[in-house]
This record gives structure tokens, C-alpha cells and sequence, in this order.
């Protein structure tokens, strides 16, 4: 990637912070149009239309190549994108105010390849692995003993986590985001923040299989004369061993590429024979 260092003070072209602000309520259609192809790519161009209209607008041949720029593959995780369409929009503003040839155009989209795969990462892990695990360990409970402050909680915990790093990301995107990322990778404050992400996630997924994975055997045994209770022998090597050991059985069936709807079907059927048969 290669951008020429030359100065534009004089006759830059700057997004309005109407235009900006278009730009980011746009983003939350990413998924609007989604396809096998090009993944989010249509979202993405729709996004950066507002940007490319006010950039390219006296200039239809320049303003067709900007929309075709952004119709190329992309995919990330949705809260952190803005991070990565701030960075886009400070690249077009260049592009814009460089005369012809001094700016590599490509370096917009390779910016974009680049970001996209380790934000992904980013994304998966805080808020697909780890705030919404928050918020249905602390908000399934509630909502299970009729409580109203359950989805709610859920939805607190999901959505201002999110919406804190897309507003955040997108300013600090435009105003010179690549850096920000190269520095906290090279610091290793990264890896940290993901390490710790990891982690209380696993925490928050052990504590909802004790509270929320409920199997209670009711089979008693006649042995000579003695009952013999076999949930309390369970309970006896391992407080909630069966709970355990269920949820693991669902995991090794997902690493084995069973569909979730598959185990789900599964997980119904073998409760109805069990409780058929007096098991459960």
C-alpha cells in the first residue's frame, strides 16, 4: 500500500458532520442486504454513499468508481465497523483532495481487508461471546421468575456496551483510527482485552450451566430392601455433574457439525422419552 505524503491543507475536502452523520446512522443497515458473494459489501456502498455524493458529486465518473470501490468484498462484525467506515471516510476526503495519481486508491480498500478480519475477532468475542452471555446469565433468571427487569437488563447489557464502541469507533476511525489499532496490537493491549473477554465469558457460561440446566433423575433403586436414590449419588461425586455433562454433550455435537436445530430437536425428544419412561 502505498499513499504519497503530500499536503492538502489548502483546497481539502472535508465531509460536513451532516454528511458524517448520515454516514453512521447508515451503518446500522449493513445486514440490509447481505449475500453469499460479497458478504456485506451492498451495506457497506449504501453506507458510504452520503460520503461519496458530497466527495464526488461535480464528478459522475469519479462518483460510479467510489460506489464500485465499496461494492467490493466485505464482512466484519457490525459494532466495531464503524471503526473501519470512519477510517474509510478520512481515505475518500484524500482521495478527493489529491490530484490525480497522487493518491493510491486501492490503499482504501486494502485498509479495509486488513481491519476487517481482526475487528471481526474483536466483535465475536466482546459482544456475540461475551455481553450477550452477560445479559442472558444475568437477565434469563429474571425473566424466568416473571420478573419485567429481565429483558430488559438484557437488552441494557447488549445494546449500551455496543453503542458506546460504535460512536466511539467511528470518531476515532476518522480521525486517524489506523494508528490507534496499530499501537494498542504492537503495546499488546489487544490480545489483553481479548484474553479478558475470553475468560469472563467461560465464567458467565459455567454459572448459567449450574442455574439454568436443570436434569434431576427420579429413579429410585430397590437393593435388597435399600432405595437407593440415584440423584443424590450424582449429587454425591459432583454437585450438578448432570447438568455438565449434558451441556457438554451439546458442545461436542457442535464441533462435530451438528446444526443447533438438530440438538435442540434432540435435547426434546430425549426429555419426553426420559420422563415417558420415569427417568426424569
Amino acid at each position: 500500500m502505498k499513499v504519497r505524503n503530500c499536503k492538502m491543507t489548502i483546497g481539502m475536502k472535508k465531509l460536513s458532520s451532516k454528511t458524517l452523520k448520515k454516514v453512521y446512522n447508515r451503518h446500522y443497515q449493513l445486514l440490509g442486504c447481505f449475500n453469499y458473494e460479497r458478504q456485506m459489501s451492498t451495506g457497506y456502498a449504501w453506507t458510504m454513499m452520503p460520503a461519496i455524493r458530497e466527495l464526488y458529486g461535480e464528478d459522475e465518473a469519479k462518483m460510479k468508481a467510489g460506489v464500485k470501490r465499496h461494492l467490493e468484498f466485505f464482512n466484519c462484525a457490525t459494532t466495531p465497523s464503524p471503526f473501519i467506515i470512519g477510517i474509510t471516510c478520512a481515505m475518500e476526503e484524500q482521495c478527493a483532495s489529491a490530484p490525480d495519481g497522487e493518491f493510491d486508491v486501492a490503499s482504501i480498500n486494502s485498509v479495509k481487508a486488513a481491519l476487517m478480519g481482526p475487528l471481526a475477532g474483536i466483535g465475536d468475542s466482546f459482544f456475540w461471546g461475551t455481553f450477550r452471555v452477560i445479559g442472558v446469565g444475568v437477565g434469563a433468571p429474571l425473566a424466568v421468575a416473571g420478573n419485567i427487569l429481565g429483558p430488559i437488563l438484557y437488552f441494557l447489557i447488549n445494546f449500551i456496551p455496543s453503542e458506546i464502541v460504535r460512536r466511539v469507533g467511528f470518531k476515532i476511525g476518522y480521525e486517524g483510527g489506523s494508528e490507534f489499532l496499530t499501537r494498542i496490537s504492537e503495546d499488546g493491549t489487544l490480545n489483553k482485552l481479548t484474553e479478558a473477554a475470553r475468560i469472563m465469558g467461560l465464567v458467565v457460561i459455567g454459572a448459567m450451566m449450574a442455574s439454568m440446566v436443570n436434569v434431576n433423575l427420579v429413579t429410585v433403586l430397590n437393593i435388597n430392601g435399600a432405595q437407593v436414590v440415584l440423584q443424590e449419588i450424582f449429587d454425591a461425586i459432583c454437585p450438578k455433574i448432570l447438568p455438565l455433562g449434558l451441556t457438554f454433550a451439546c458442545y461436542w455435537g457442535l464441533q462435530k457439525r451438528y446444526s443447533g436445530t438438530v440438538i435442540m430437536i434432540a435435547l426434546l425428544v430425549l426429555g419426553v422419552v426420559a420422563v415417558a419412561l420415569g427417568l426424569l
